[in-house]
């Protein structure tokens, strides 16, 4: 993922500094040389780190200066507020230049991580998996912070598997029709119901999954036991923090949760300046 980190790093700095940091530039001399910290600010599951770590990296190479980084925790590794994530010293205008999109990747990324590990250790021994709700040119961090929390990787893209939704079914005419036209395709074919009867439409046309849509845990379980195979169904739409246990207890055994990506909190991070040497 280095590459993607970097790409994204230039569109970060490019976006944040379009003619450089003014302000740094009018208050801080020329190769002025800093220390600072990550410094986490909030308990939580690390994310991101590399690639915030690559925005540094990025703006010391536009620069043509040097920011050396001590990394002090890793992605997946839980911290808690008072650590230190990384220390840095290097060039001090290309620091603060770098600081603000580092911090926006690693408190996003990070809050994505704690709210999946949340999750994971709510629905256990369920699998917990992300979805394509993700900010357009993020999806592959934030599913690299769903992995760094401990959940499981849906498809990343439409160009990854055949997942047949509702409006798939209207167009098509039937959950068998849609079915009979995606075995040309010659993968396995997932059929996102919402009724007993898709259901059983579902298990008829031979549908490897059966993605069930905002069910009750009466639904989750009367479900299971017609397709008998808990593993053959996903549960979604509707699952949070407080229901989660319920469709567990209910047989669930793999459940996919948007707000994962699309509404974790950012952990609360900063960078600290600790020395100068100008």
């Amino acid at each position: 993922m280095a590459h993607a980190h970097e790409e994204l790093a230039r569109i970060a700095l490019a976006e944040d500094a379009p003619a450089g940091d003014i302000t740094s530039q009018a208050t801080i001399p020329e190769a002025t040389w800093c220390a600072a910290e990550l410094a986490i600010k909030q308990d939580g599951v690390l994310a991101g780190l590399e690639a915030a770590v690559s925005v540094f990296e990025v703006a010391a190479a536009e620069d043509g200066t040097t920011v050396e980084i001590d990394r002090k925790a890793a992605d997946g590794d839980r911290v808690r507020a008072g650590d230190r994530a990384a220390l840095l010293r290097g060039d001090a205008r290309t620091m603060l230049r770098a600081e603000r999109p580092a911090l926006n990747l690693l408190g996003h990324l990070s809050g994505i991580a704690t709210l999946t590990r949340t999750y994971v250790d709510a629905a256990a021994p369920a699998a917990v998996l992300c979805t394509r709700k993700t900010l357009p040119g993020l999806r592959s961090v934030e599913r690299e912070a769903v992995a760094a929390g401990g959940g499981t990787l849906h498809r990343a893209s439409l160009s990854d598997a055949i997942l047949i939704k509702d409006t798939h079914v209207r167009i098509a005419g039937s959950v068998t029709e849609a079915v009979r036209r995606a075995r040309a395709d010659g993968r396995p074919i997932e059929v996102e119901v919402e009724t007993l009867d898709q259901l059983n439409e579902a298990l008829a046309a031979d549908a490897e999954r059966i993605l069930l849509d905002n069910p009750t845990p009466d639904l989750v379980r009367a479900a299971i036991q017609r397709a008998g195979d808990a593993e053959r169904l996903e549960i979604s739409g509707g699952v949070d923090l407080d229901n989660v246990r319920a469709f567990v207890d209910a047989g669930a055994r793999i459940v996919s949760v948007g707000r994962l990506t699309h509404s974790a909190p950012a952990l609360d991070v900063s960078l600290e300046v600790v020395g100068i040497d100008g």
